[in-house]
């Protein structure tokens, strides 16, 4: 799922079973046009596309620690990352999200995301964030 600054869905992926990693998805599922700024998580550690600028949280190394520079870099990364959390917190509002659904026919399950992604443009549209 790709969204705005202002929580606004813009993409959404088909729908993976089981544990498949997120950049295993963002590999095979969309691309990134160049010249955007992609502020990602460390589950995309890695994911790199040519031409587009990358945001990531630094990971503490093993053994080591985070310098106070690189704490406070984190911390203001991760305020603007919240918002992408209560994007994907305000989709899975709709429990048929999180539950599992055995209706596999007509791509049934990746409607019902859309769906529920649409439903929170909608509320957005209604009631946007401050």
């Amino acid at each position: 799922m790709i969204t705005s600054s202002a929580c606004v869905i813009l993409f959404v992926s088909q729908t993976f079973s089981g544990n498949v990693h997120d950049k295993t998805i963002a590999d095979t599922a969309y691309s990134i046009p160049a010249g955007f700024t992609l502020l990602q998580d460390s589950g995309y550690q890695g994911y790199n596309p040519s031409g587009v600028h990358i945001i990531q949280p630094k990971k503490k190394p093993k053994g080591k620690e985070l310098t106070k520079e690189e704490k406070e870099r984190n911390q203001k990364i991760s305020v603007d990352r919240v918002r992408v959390e209560h994007a994907i917190g305000s989709v899975k509002r709709a429990r048929i999200v999180k539950d599992e659904c055995r209706l596999r026919k007509d791509n049934f399950v990746n409607k019902i995301f859309a769906s529920c992604a649409a439903l929170h443009n909608f509320r957005l549209l209604n009631k946007p964030h401050n």
